[in-house]
């Protein structure tokens, strides 16, 4: 079998549903940012990902320019890296496709997220929400990616990318596709609901209260960390007495993450302190960090048509990578076109 050589190259994706928060930008996209200039980096706001469940079409346009908005204030600069909305590129979906006849039905019911947003009422989800995770990996794949920054619940969709490269290379006798890593590292890749540890931050949330929104004012921001659910106990004396703590703990990974340090450090800094102390002084930090972002992203998102600019010149960038490497899957498996 030929060995390929592939390009270290990134990509990654947010969907464009019930707007930016918190976890996104500790997760995703101040990982996103810091990549930039290591290698190539492709990013995507992922809005085909989005219909999976039924969506307005006004708050989906609205939705996927928010994200972009997000990118772009929060530091991706268009020149130094690929931006785009999925949808853009139509080779998304045709690779899709074929991967779909890759993939096995057994694997796919492995998928505890699809599980997860089912639910009890799985004989009513969209054939989409099932098969999503094919689309994933011909997002990642359509670009050769050898690496993909995720939080620690999409490592599953990684591993089922790479099985679906693995089958696709062993069943055509080639090695087309690369086996995509997963970058998991940093504080925070899973940050967790103000209100309650135990569950991770949602767009969909029942209460405002429960995360920071990207677009909440200074004010706003300040309130929420003071307000944030803790125990009744100071802040230990070591990391280690953080373990069976959920909101402590969560509240010392942001802290961490927002701060560019470890956990660790966090701790050594305020051992002991109460939670009239970390609290404000989480609030300052995270108002210091988030404000000017939240103050760009209202800035961009009150221009629409220079969002739309630039995420169709960053999808005319993807579709040079895309196509070409469609083009060859095509031949690999025997597929005409012109």
């Amino acid at each position: 079998m030929t060995q390929t050589s592939f390009t270290p190259r990134v990509f990654s994706g947010i969907k464009p549903s019930g707007g930016l928060q918190l976890g996104n930008y500790l997760g995703a996209i101040k990982r996103f940012v810091g990549m930039q200039g290591s290698m190539e980096t492709i990013y995507c706001v992922v809005d085909m990902h989005a219909i999976t469940v039924w969506q307005d079409p006004k708050d989906l346009a609205n939705g996927t320019r928010e994200v972009a908005a997000g990118y772009l204030a929060a530091g991706l600069d268009p020149a130094k890296s690929i931006l785009f909305n999925q949808s853009r590129v139509s080779a998304h979906a045709e690779l899709a496709w074929i991967f779909n006849c890759v993939a096995r039905v057994g694997w796919m019911n492995r998928m505890t997220q699809f599980k997860d947003k089912a639910g009890s009422n799985a004989e009513k989800a969209s054939l989409g929400l099932y098969a999503y995770p094919s689309l994933m990996a011909a997002d990642i794949l359509l670009y050769h990616a050898t690496q993909v920054p995720v939080g620690e619940d999409q490592k599953q969709h990684v591993e089922l990318t790479r099985d679906i490269a693995a089958k696709f290379n062993h069943d055509y006798g080639v090695n087309f596709f690369p086996m995509t890593e997963p970058v998991i590292d940093g504080p925070a890749t899973r940050v967790m609901n103000l209100r309650d540890g135990t569950k991770k931050m949602s767009k969909s949330g029942e209460s405002d209260m429960e995360r920071i929104n990207m677009l909440d004012d200074a004010d706003t921001i300040a309130k929420k960390f003071k307000k944030a659910k803790t125990d009744p106990e100071p802040l230990p004396e070591t990391v280690e007495g953080l373990a069976t703590r959920p909101e402590a703990r969560n509240l010392v990974e942001i802290y961490a993450a927002l701060d560019d340090t470890t956990p660790e450090a966090v701790i050594a800094q305020y051992p002991g302190a109460g939670w009239g102390t970390f609290k404000p002084a989480l609030a300052d930090l995270a108002v210091a960090k988030l404000a000017p972002i939240s103050t760009d992203m209202a800035r961009f998102m009150a221009d629409p048509a220079e969002i739309d600019r630039i995420l169709s010149q960053g999808a005319e960038k993807a579709r040079a990578i895309a196509t070409p490497i469609l083009q060859k899957t095509y031949d690999i498996v025997g597929l005409l076109r012109d």
